[in-house]
């Protein structure tokens, strides 16, 4: 039962706990448990879209623009290349010094097999799905292979009310012994953060995990993330496992998005962990303490990439996050449609998760500092500005080359070379199996980062239009759901 302060005294922890929470963020009112449910404040919610001082700050900045272009046009075109040219020069060195870390970790670190222990805490995993009934049946399957007492496991399959599909071929699929079906109430914003919020004030568990209905881990994750906060300082608040897709033979797209995912996950991700760096965590396989989740408020109901935002409003409270060894296994986009679907939400999220922390930028540099401030900025900037040029930087490009109407400086030449070059040398670094798809997406890839500007401009419409609709992506089961072979991503624990 809640207090009269609104917190749950068996979620909480201590006074103090919640004392030292505070402490690192004075500047927001986080009352994360009232009436026994989740409420995240206002100020750290998309929910109302861009703040008010932002509205006024963009005004004034695109009409000082525009009043400067009236009067100097040719200077502002000089100073905008110029600022494009810097800030792509940064994206890039700050790639290249990533992979250098990510390499280095990949050289250093050995995979540690996981041991079974005793005396083993609740494990809570939670899996929102909707319309998922293909799926259902390889996630029972996947879920049964887990290496964890089946008593003190607490799964959570978390349905929307009206998914009577997928509601009735869980019924008949066999999840593992204690398995719950929760039916999120309507009412409210449908996304999958909100499903999860529901869910976690339901779970029974010390860990929570969180997987998808398309998810194949890796028997021994819960093990090795379990060790992983028992041995690794209490500031560790999420274990990241890597996500690897294994169907790169099925399409050109899903070759290059496998490639992407081992990049992100097996070099990137891992440089940021070990670096202590802000980290816009994925979207699945990630493992917290279950009191860490409630006092900072869980998830946020209103934004469509709620992993991002979560993981960097972690580092605002001085949390850790770090990664496992043992993967994650799903399927990529095998279509055009789809990929740009749901890339085109993931940078509508980004754009929403850096409106909310930059409402107070004083206040977020003094949370974070200088060095993981200007980090956070090039891990949200290079995911949202980076697709809008990807397309018409590569047409500028195309231009010079077949006609004399444009022409490319030694400067913006050299530069081009090295974006490429830091590319290739990511691509050929990446922890993945080599064969003819990854070769060819290797070959390729400038046209396939060149289709994210397609996504990015249905994202920035979107966020006008329809800023909280989360697009849907389809899956359907995999050929085989018995891999089990570690993954070598380096763990920064």
């Amino acid at each position: 039962m809640a207090g009269a302060d609104g917190y749950t005294a068996d979620t909480l922890g201590t006074p103090d706990d919640i004392g030292r929470w505070r402490q690192r963020s004075p500047d927001f009112d986080l009352e994360p448990v009232i009436d026994g449910e989740l409420v995240l404040p206002a100020s750290l919610s998309c929910r109302d879209g861009v703040a008010g001082p932002q509205r006024k700050v963009l005004a004034l900045g695109l009409g000082g623009l525009g009043l400067f272009g009236l009067a100097q046009p040719f200077l502002l075109f000089s100073a905008l290349v110029a600022s494009l040219w810097v800030l792509f020069t940064a994206l890039i060195v700050w790639r290249l010094i990533l992979i250098s870390v990510g390499s280095c970790l990949r050289l250093r670190k050995r995979f540690r097999p996981y041991q079974v222990d005793h005396d083993l805490p609740v494990y809570s995993i939670m899996v929102p799905v909707f319309h998922e009934a293909a799926m259902v049946d390889q996630l029972a399957k996947a879920l049964n292979q887990l290496v964890w007492p089946s008593d003190r496991l607490d799964i959570q399959i978390l349905f929307e009310a009206d998914d009577i599909e997928t509601i009735a071929a869980a019924d008949i699929s066999t999840f593992p012994p204690g398995t719950r079906f929760v039916i999120i109430p309507p009412g409210f914003v449908r996304t999958k953060p909100n499903a999860l919020n529901y869910g976690l004030m339901r779970a029974r568990g010390e860990f929570i995990c969180i997987y998808d209905a398309e998810d194949r881990p890796h028997p021994g994750q819960l093990f090795e993330a379990y060790r992983t906060f028992r041995t690794g300082p209490e500031t560790i608040a999420c274990a990241q496992a890597p996500l690897v897709a294994d169907n790169e033979h099925q399409a050109l797209i899903a070759a290059h998005w496998s490639l992407e995912y081992a990049t992100q996950f097996g070099l990137l991700v891992p440089a940021m962990a070990a670096m202590r760096l802000p980290i816009p965590i994925g979207g699945t396989s990630n493992h917290f303490r279950r009191d860490d989740l409630i006092q900072i408020g869980g998830w946020d109901a209103w934004n469509v990439t709620e992993d991002a935002d979560l993981g960097l409003r972690f580092a605002r409270y001085g949390r850790r996050i770090v990664t496992l060894n043992l993967p994650t296994y799903e399927d990529a986009p095998d279509n055009f449609e789809i990929w740009a679907a749901q890339r085109s939400r993931w940078i509508k999220g980004f754009v929403q998760t850096w409106l909310v922390l930059m409402r107070r930028p004083r206040v977020l540099l003094q949370q974070l500092g200088m060095v993981r401030f200007v980090a956070l900025q090039m891990a949200l900037g290079g995911a949202v500005i980076a697709p809008v040029f990807h397309a018409p930087v590569m047409l500028l490009v195309l231009a010079a080359c077949l006609t004399n109407a444009f022409a490319i400086s030694s400067l913006g030449a050299g530069l081009l070379g090295f974006g490429l070059a830091v590319g290739f040398l990511s691509d050929v670094l990446a922890p993945a199996r080599w064969h003819w798809p990854r070769v060819l997406a290797v070959i390729t890839r400038p046209l396939y980062w060149s289709l994210h500007s397609f996504s990015a401009a249905r994202a920035l419409i979107e966020l006008v239009e329809a800023p909280h609709f989360w697009a849907k992506t389809p899956h359907k089961p995999h050929r085989s759901c018995t891999k089990e072979k570690p993954c070598l991503t380096g763990s920064s624990a």
